[in-house]
């Protein structure tokens, strides 16, 4: 039987900020073009793995500042989610099976009691 964690409700905030800005930052480095800074394609099909890129015209200043603001962000969130004072009342041996479950936390619906 799994074992329940009561994660307190500050470690499970920032677990789903931390979700939600990998979400962000993942997909606006899928909008932006390959290279930060202006580069010409090229080709490379001599290669054991072919690879070709279009040119790039490099990113503004100001996505350039939200990649930035988004991995800082990440960044602080991971640490907190990291350091929390919750996993000193976890037993060694079981905070890796606690931490699993942060993560997915998100995903099964928290109980709410009924009226």
């Amino acid at each position: 039987m799994a074992t329940p964690y009561d994660f307190p409700s500050d470690l499970r905030a920032g677990q789903e900020e931390l979700h939600q800005v990998r979400a962000e930052l993942s997909a606006l480095l899928k909008r932006l073009p390959w290279s930060v800074a202006p580069l010409d394609g090229f080709s490379d099909t001599g290669g054991w793995r072919k690879m070709e890129r279009p040119a790039s015209p490099g990113w503004t200043a100001d996505e350039q500042a939200e990649v930035e603001k988004l991995r800082q962000r990440e960044h602080e969130l991971a640490v907190f989610v990291s350091c929390h004072r919750f996993w000193a009342e976890v037993a060694a041996a079981e905070r890796v099976d606690a931490r699993m479950k942060l993560k997915h936390a998100h995903e099964i619906p928290e109980e709410t009691e009924a009226p």
